[in-house]
């Protein structure tokens, strides 16, 4: 057990994470020269074609120093502050990180929001200034930057380039010297903790878990601890590129489990496995509950696909154990789901997993954030649709959550920054430089604010340079009002928005105008409402697609021509008592993107 280290690497977007890892691989000799491609853990299409990770992928090296064997178990994790719950599942696995910082960036909001996390669960951490070949590289500036946040000594701090592999031994070295060997007794009872989970349709679900004591061994009766069922072990083994079995494995080891379970519900992350017959005292502590940030309805397209989608996200939640769902209802969509997300980028990439793996079309309804309703009679609701809101006449109070929000970024950026948080209805608590010219805003801000487009606009605004990170803070008495989007007199409940009573005309003006383009002529015309309660703040107006049905009429009375477009009037009128308004998909995106 003393030659076995378990670290994963943590920083900052884009900060050179997976590029790395190649270079570790192909050092170790892990992956051949002929399986070898850029960003060889990032096997889903998405990452490759986002350049992003999604996922944490884990895999295990070999590597020899002074003659001595080393196993090392390598955890790559995702840099997006939408996925930072797959990073804290990852450091719950791990003694040691790698801690990256880009050469030409320096340090940013993710990269501190990680470091804490590793910090709170005492890991070593050995810093990593990475693409230090670049012409842009400023690696004296970083490392007085990384010596002032982790109060190390210069000495420690390894400089490296992924794409060149310039100190990658070092690197290599450093692990095996820095980060302590796992503990544990592998004679103890088996407690292993699940820490990712994937769907395989010939196999059945495959669980990811580390040894914390005992020893398993092929064919065990096991049990999981938290849903009480029990399995044998068909098949162990630990991660290599793909899994390579193994007949046991003791303490400080990383490696999967394949039981032939086929229900996702019976697997969860954060659970311990144990033996049937001489099981341990008490469960790991797992992670924390994942609290989701934004909420959207999720509805199939074709009614029928209703379980199918069930299915899929079932599915999904396995391999994103962030992902959370429970089914509803909308007069306008008929079935479908209420999904809980991390923020915006997990909602669009949830979506599109949806559709490439499991070929599902799905319509997704405006997202909005979860409200605490106080009635009159003092009871609290939590909201997360507002169709759920009870009748304004019975409401006391509304409070929404405020996140508190750290924003790094040159000096050169604040004004269009504050501009920007202000606007959203931010409270500006403190500024301070961090070093040089870099500065560091706090705010506290309403996380319904910042759901939509706000990451979008401050990276447009910075030039790419202003880096963001926020968790939860509390929740405020606000003065919301509840849109409603009407078409012909209907309301449309998968386009109504809770909204600050402040922006709620020029939002509802917005709306309008953009269904107007978005909504396809038809027969007879379409008035497009916005109302708050019965009040009506805002209209367009669909003109109907029309035949010249006075054509044919050349000279002769007016009359003639009155009584024709009299007829097609009173034919108009008819259509619109039956006809029914399509809303396109693009429409309930376009609320999104509205400006």
């Amino acid at each position: 057990m003393k030659n076995i280290r378990n670290f994963c690497i943590i920083a900052h977007i884009d900060h050179g994470k997976s590029t790395l890892a190649d270079r570790l691989l192909e050092y170790t000799k892990t992956v051949e020269a002929k399986d070898l491609q850029a960003q060889v853990l990032d096997d889903m299409d998405l990452e490759r074609e986002r350049g992003i990770t999604i996922k944490s992928h884990a895999i295990q090296m070999d590597y020899e120093l002074n003659g001595e064997h080393y196993i090392l178990n390598l955890i790559d994790t995702p840099g997006h502050v939408d996925f930072s719950y797959e990073v804290s599942r990852s450091i719950a696995a791990c003694e040691g990180a790698l801690l990256i910082v880009d050469a030409s960036q320096g340090i940013q909001a993710q990269t501190i929001s990680n470091l804490y996390m590793a910090i709170d669960n005492d890991l070593e951490i050995i810093p990593v200034i990475n693409k230090v070949d670049l012409d842009s590289a400023k690696p004296d500036e970083v490392e007085d930057q990384i010596v002032e946040l982790l109060g190390c000594s210069r000495d420690e701090i390894i400089r490296a380039s992924g794409k060149t592999g310039i100190g990658v031994p070092e690197i290599l070295q450093a692990i095996v010297e820095r980060i302590p060997a796992p503990k544990g007794d592998p004679e103890a009872p088996l407690q292993a903790l699940i820490f990712d989970s994937v769907f395989n349709p010939f196999r059945g679900i495959i669980a990811y878990f580390k040894i914390e004591n005992g020893t398993i061994r092929t064919n065990d009766f096991v049990k999981f601890v938290s849903t009480g069922k029990e399995y044998h072990a068909d098949e162990i083994g630990v991660l290599k590129l793909d899994l390579s079995p193994r007949k046991e494995l003791s303490a400080g080891n990383v490696g999967y489990i394949i039981s032939g379970i086929k229900t996702s519900k019976e697997v969860k992350v954060g659970d311990t496995i144990t033996h049937v017959e001489r099981p341990c005292q008490k469960a790991i502590e797992g992670f924390e509950e994942v609290k989701p940030m934004v909420f959207a309805g999720v509805y199939p397209i074709e009614t029928e696909d209703f379980e199918n989608l069930r299915a899929s996200l079932e599915k999904l939640q396995l391999n994103d154990a962030s992902l959370t769902f429970q089914p509803e209802s909308s007069a306008a969509l008929g079935f479908g789901f209420r999904c809980g997300f991390l923020g915006l980028l997990h909602m669009e990439i949830i979506q599109e997993r949806l559709g490439r793996e499991f070929d599902m079309d799905v319509i997704t309804t405006v997202p909005n954030v979860s409200y605490r309703v106080f009635d009159k009679k003092g009871n609290v609701t939590e909201v997360h649709n507002p169709s759920g809101l009870p009748e304004i006449t019975l409401i006391d109070h509304i409070e929404e959550p405020y996140i508190r929000a750290s924003i790094i970024t040159a000096a050169e950026y604040i004004g269009p920054i504050m501009t920007l948080c202000l606007g959203k209805r931010g409270e500006l608590l403190k500024q301070e430089y961090i070093s040089g010219n870099r500065i560091e805003l706090t705010f506290d801000m309403p996380l319904g604010e910042i759901v939509i487009d706000f990451y979008d606009r401050l990276k447009s605004i910075s030039k790419g340079y202003a880096s963001f990170d926020y968790h939860l803070h509390d929740f405020r008495e606000s003065k919301l009002v509840k849109l409603d989007i009407l078409l012909n007199g209907e309301s449309v409940d998968a386009l109504s928005t809770l909204t600050h009573a402040d922006n709620a005309v020029t939002f509802g003006r917005k709306m309008c105008e953009k269904l107007k383009e978005l909504i396809p002529r038809q027969q007879f015309d379409i008035a497009i409402q916005a109302a708050i309660g019965a009040k009506i703040i805002a209209r367009e107006t669909i003109k109907a697609v029309r035949k010249d049905v006075t054509a044919k009429c050349y000279g002769g009375d007016i009359s003639r021509k009155r009584k024709l477009l009299e007829k097609q009037k009173k034919g108009k009128k008819r259509m619109k008592q039956i006809g029914s308004v399509e809303v396109p998909q693009k429409a309930f995106l376009a609320v999104l993107k509205l400006d």
